[in-house]
């Protein structure tokens, strides 16, 4: 009997240590997997948090009456720069998402951005966050009659591993998570396969020469009056899916903080009137609208230096081409050109 005793007691001390080591695993298991009311695909989120030790924090927000969600993820390190491994925030009402489009866009919505793989309605911000925008079909129309949309952005922490593939994996079923908890009923998203990652805006974008660019979203360019046509190169930022994209051209492979630059940029919904008009609504030089989908479709010019043999004229003829063949893309309508 006595012995019986020191051996219970002996293999209690075991299971006691072993819990105690075992507490810190149980508790990220916990926290991945109720985290954004359990939307997080677990394997995906534990590779995003390679660099911490362990998860530290989840919380999350509903207010389904107004059309919002929110939720945030923390870990913790010894060689972190910050606890953060993702943010999100979720909005099903115009007036929250014209306000996060009035942030991700300076006054010209010529800011920086990049695109996602080509079939995700997304885009990458100047911020490095990456946005959806998809339909509501349960949500019906709004008060101009436009259809509801969710707009989901998701921003990753320093130390979060975006440019792995999981970042894609994580972002989509948020967006998915996200469509049932808001009563949206958007058509599930599916993440891409490869070895894509999120990459973050850049100054110098990857650009291919004018002749190999037919194939992608900027293949206008290739048949455009452009001069010197061997000495352009091309940036394409074209999504069909997403709400907006651009067309860069270098001439001569030159930096976007250098003379030969053309920027071509496309905006898909209402919330782009202000850039192709001034503040009395009237419409802007180099600029041009259609109608895609009940809604504006805004395109226009941007450039910071003349570039050489590219007048007006030809700018215009450009951004004519540009528009067109976005137009064409999109299916949409009653193009306009302005100035």
């Amino acid at each position: 009997m006595r012995r019986w005793i020191k051996v219970a007691v002996a293999a209690a001390a075991v299971l006691g240590v072993g819990g105690w080591i075992a507490e810190p695993y149980a508790q990220d298991w916990w926290l991945v997997r109720t985290a954004c009311d359990g939307a997080l695909p677990g394997d995906a989120v534990r590779r995003l948090a390679d660099n911490g030790s362990h998860f530290k924090d989840a919380r999350s927000v509903t207010h389904r009456e107004l059309g919002e969600y929110g939720c945030t993820l923390t870990f913790e390190g010894d060689d972190l720069r910050g606890e953060l491994v993702l943010r999100l925030e979720a909005y099903t009402g115009r007036d929250q998402q014209d306000r996060e489009f009035m942030t991700a866009f300076e006054e010209s919505g010529f800011t920086a951005q990049a695109p996602v793989p080509r079939g995700l309605p997304g885009f990458i911000d100047q911020f490095g966050a990456v946005q959806f925008l998809v339909p509501c079909p349960d949500l019906g129309k709004d008060d101009a009659g436009r259809q509801r949309k969710l707009l989901v952005r998701t921003q990753f922490g320093k130390d979060a591993l975006w440019g792995h593939p999981a970042a894609y994996e994580t972002a989509v079923a948020l967006v998915n998570g996200v469509s049932d908890r808001l009563g949206c009923g958007a058509e599930p998203l599916t993440a891409p396969e490869g070895d894509a990652g999120l990459v973050e805006p850049e100054e110098d974008p990857r650009t291919v020469p004018l002749s190999g660019s037919g194939e992608g979203g900027c293949g206008w360019a290739a048949r455009a009056d452009l001069p010197r046509p061997g000495s352009w190169r091309v940036a394409d930022g074209i999504n069909d899916a997403a709400p907006t994209g651009r067309c860069e051209l270098h001439l001569d492979g030159t930096g976007s903080g250098d003379d030969g630059q053309l920027v071509f940029a496309a905006w898909y919904g209402d919330w782009s009137d202000r850039f192709v008009a001034d503040r009395d609504g009237v419409p802007l030089p180099l600029t041009a609208t259609a109608r895609c989908d009940g809604e504006a479709a805004n395109f226009a010019f941007g450039a910071r230096d003349d570039v050489p043999g590219v007048d007006r004229a030809d700018k215009r003829d450009l951004l004519e081409a540009f528009a067109r063949d976005q137009v064409r893309r999109r299916d949409c309508s009653g193009l306009r050109m302005n100035g």
